[in-house]
């Protein structure tokens, strides 16, 4: 695909954009100028047609007569430019031979353009009506001027008017690619810094000191680009490492569980309580797996499919009572506030709730109470669930429902988990193009996610799934936590 050059590009549309306008205004020019040449001729045709006019109109007799032809004589060119005519019925009072040739033209006023017979070049002809005088009749006085001089001077003008303007139009061509050149070099230092950036020097940014606002706005928003790109290839290489150190873990336990059992023989009861334990790290594996892979289509922008519109307050109460044992365990009491309808994707919806609540169980002191709230908030519909414990510091909050963090100097328990649970939350508002959030004020903490009072699809009349559905889903929530 052959390559074009702005430069180049912008330097011909100036020139087109140059010869149109030279070529306008040298066809004006050429037309004023052919309108005042032929003004001047017709002027100069009136004239010689008056003194023509004065000559003959006194001539009332032969002798007189002959004096008028010798001044009609007198006043034709040697050249002929000019001709003179006169004819009646008597043959004394004659002048000249009336021309003959094919009329060209009939210009208003009287005049004839005409190609006289034996000639390259018209005349401009008028006539005019002598009454009679004395012994002379009524006479036809016919005047033509020669057209060849403007001809001439209005070839001359058009040719120079022609060359002009290709000189002219390859001047501006010229002229404009320089100056598109001058104008461009921003550009040309923006391609320059572009060029510098790799995946080794992510910190390099395009400059924007000196540019035009034309050109300011794409800098910036290409180095807007590069900050999201850097900050998600950074993400990227946290979560490349979190998971490794989280695959580590169970593999490692596997492999020395198994090169124990195998140091000598074993009872079928220790081979059983081995493969127990190696199960419990598989389905560790397993969640951990199963999470990123979601989380990785999330990533993605897929969106919530199979909404339905549900009370959330019957979902939240559902999702409380398949929470029932954790609730018990953690010696911790659970209510519900508030209702409102939306079309959500009750797995989802519930693996969300299900998430946040035992974040909340694992981070409470027993005998607490956890409540869960539904609120509306412009045009969106928030489930908050907050739980009393341990102040988190605001720096940490930004950071809670990143991947595989855990606010290890503020949250107990944070080694049970892999720290996707959050995340998973986030991914589930988003799918639902919704908010999370995370706040912790007066002993409380509070951690909130919102859906979109409409979907974006189809609703369908699917039956809602139960919170057992949606924790199959999420895996076992009892042995993960999500802090």
């Amino acid at each position: 695909m052959v390559k074009h050059s702005i430069s180049r590009r912008l330097a011909a549309m100036f020139a087109v954009v140059a010869l149109f306008v030279f070529t306008m205004v040298g066809t004006g020019l050429f037309l004023v100028l052919r309108a005042q040449l032929e003004n001047h001729l017709r002027e100069s045709l009136d004239t010689r047609a008056e003194i023509a006019r004065l000559i003959v109109l006194h001539a009332s007799t032969p002798d007189k007569w002959k004096m008028a032809k010798e001044k009609l004589a007198d006043i034709t060119p040697r050249d002929g430019s000019t001709l003179f005519a006169a004819s009646s019925d008597d043959a004394r009072f004659t002048y000249g031979t009336l021309l003959a040739g094919s009329i060209e033209k009939r210009v208003p006023g009287g005049y004839v353009r005409l190609r006289p017979n034996g000639r390259a070049y018209d005349m401009l002809m008028t006539a005019v009506t002598i009454p009679a005088n004395g012994e002379r009749p009524p006479l036809q006085l016919q005047v033509a001027i020669d057209c060849s001089p403007n001809v001439r001077t209005m070839r001359v003008f058009g040719f120079a008017l022609a060359a002009l303007t290709a000189l002219g139009t390859i001047t501006v061509l010229l002229l404009s690619y320089s100056v598109a050149k001058i104008g461009l070099a921003p550009l040309t230092r923006l391609t320059k810094d572009a060029s510098n950036v790799s995946p080794n020097n992510r910190s390099q940014r395009l400059s924007t000191r000196s540019l035009p606002y034309e050109l300011e706005d794409l800098a910036k928003s290409f180095n807007g680009a590069l900050e999201r790109l850097d900050s998600a290839y950074a993400r990227l290489e946290s979560f490349n490492a979190d998971v490794a150190h989280e695959l580590r873990t169970p593999v490692t336990i596997l492999i020395g569980q198994t090169e124990v059992a195998l140091t000598r023989d074993r009872s079928i009861d220790e081979l059983r309580h081995t493969l127990q334990s190696n199960l419990e790290e598989f389905e560790r594996v397993r969640a951990i797996i199963n999470d990123m892979l979601f989380l990785a289509r999330a990533d993605q922008g897929e969106r919530a499919t199979g909404l339905v519109e549900v009370s959330l307050a019957a979902e939240v109460t559902r999702t409380l009572e398949f929470l029932e044992i954790p609730l018990e365990e953690a010696q911790v009491h659970a209510v519900s506030t508030g209702d409102a309808r939306a079309f959500v994707n009750t797995s989802l919806f519930g693996r969300a709730l299900i998430n946040l609540v035992m974040n909340a169980i694992q981070h409470c002191a027993r005998g607490a109470t956890i409540s869960v709230s539904i609120g509306r908030e412009r045009g969106r519909i928030s489930i908050a669930v907050a739980n009393p414990g341990e102040p988190i510091q605001p720096a940490m909050l930004d950071h809670l429902f990143d991947r595989f963090y855990r606010a290890e100097s503020s949250r107990t328990n944070s080694r049970e988990n892999h720290g996707l649970g959050l995340a998973i939350v986030k991914a589930v508002a988003e799918m639902h193009r919704g908010t999370v959030s995370a706040s912790s004020a007066q002993g409380v903490n509070t951690f909130a996610f919102s859906v979109a009072r409409y979907g974006n699809e189809q609703r369908t009349a699917a039956p809602p799934a139960s919170p057992a559905q949606a924790a199959t889903i999420g895996g076992d929530m009892r042995q993960r936590s999500v802090g």
